[in-house]
């Protein structure tokens, strides 16, 4: 699930949680990242999960309004096209998000059902739910169309969800869009054929783990020397005046040239260059492109990058 733009905007605000504490101990900070990265995983299971949830709440209506004293046609009769749709069946039906759900204690759907009763109010006011009841048969294109639109229209931007989250884990916060965003290209990826739907791993691969394992701690503890390779680099800035961000951005891809002999110089570019536009100030990636394009040519008439494989310079 996580990229591995993601693991670097993680030792990002790693790194920087480091410097900004009086704690010492890069142990503790590395089990925080390690931390963070699980909660990370947590809350794409949470949030995935809401939609099965909606569904039963849309079955729990449906059973009350045909056992209702005075019940009219359509509530002996309902439309089942939505607790029929095709993708929720498949969301509901795979094991191991089950699984997971149950080893990590993630109940809070369980324990806070008033979250899933203000999604299900919000989806059935809408033109979106409206529209889809309009028949009562689908196809499969159809029915995912609408799960990723309910996703993307009621249960993403949801204000009160959102509130909920904050006050669950701050850190949650910043990973929301990177969550939102798998969960969108996960449904998008389903196909009729398929029994459930499969679940992304936290990490890719053991190296993804590793690298941000490595990533936190050599940056971490060569930060030093990596400010004086930066000093003389910028004349027009002082120390003081470059955005703390942008420093711990500039080191981590000082990091990754003189570390990590297997990424490509102008990958790192490139990705401190995307994470800078996100994460900092307005300038920020113009001034990084500058100085880091200095440092990789210093760098490599110094003999400095050890760079591994065709093309990685």
């Amino acid at each position: 699930m996580l990229t591995r733009r993601h693991i670097r905007v993680k030792v990002m605000q790693s790194i920087y949680a480091f410097n900004q504490s009086n704690n010492d101990s890069l142990q503790v900070e590395q089990r925080f990242l390690t931390k963070s990265m699980e909660e990370m995983y947590d809350l794409f299971l949470l949030q995935l999960s809401l939609l099965v949830e909606i569904k039963k709440k849309a079955e729990d209506f449906i059973e009350k309004s045909q056992n209702k004293y005075l019940a009219t046609d359509e509530d002996k009769n309902p439309n089942l096209r939505f607790v029929n749709n095709a993708v929720l069946q498949k969301i509901e039906a795979t094991e191991e998000l089950n699984e997971l759900l149950e080893d990590r204690k993630l109940n809070h759907w369980q324990q806070d059902d008033e979250y899933v009763e203000i999604l299900w109010e919000d989806l059935k006011k809408s033109e979106l739910y409206e529209d889809y009841l309009k028949t009562r048969t689908s196809d499969f294109k159809e029915d995912k169309d609408f799960v990723i639109d309910l996703f993307k229209e009621i249960v993403a931007p949801n204000d009160k969800l959102y509130d909920y989250l904050e006050d669950k884990k701050l850190t949650w916060l910043d990973d929301l869009p990177i969550v939102n965003t798998s969960i969108l290209k996960l449904l998008k990826k389903v196909k009729e054929n398929d029994e459930s739907i499969k679940i992304p791993k936290l990490f890719k691969s053991m190296d993804d783990k590793e690298f941000a394992k490595d990533l936190f701690t050599k940056t971490a503890l060569h930060q030093e020397k990596f400010e004086e390779d930066i000093e003389g680099k910028t004349p027009n800035w002082d120390k003081d005046r470059i955005a703390e961000i942008d420093a711990v951005l500039l080191k981590m891809a000082i990091c990754e040239f003189l570390k990590f002999s297997s990424i490509p110089v102008k990958v790192t570019i490139n990705e401190y260059l995307e994470i800078a536009k996100e994460y900092s100030t307005p300038k920020s990636s113009i001034f990084l492109n500058g100085i880091l394009d200095k440092l990789s040519k210093e760098y490599k008439d110094a003999q400095k990058l050890n760079k591994i494989g065709r093309g990685l310079m």
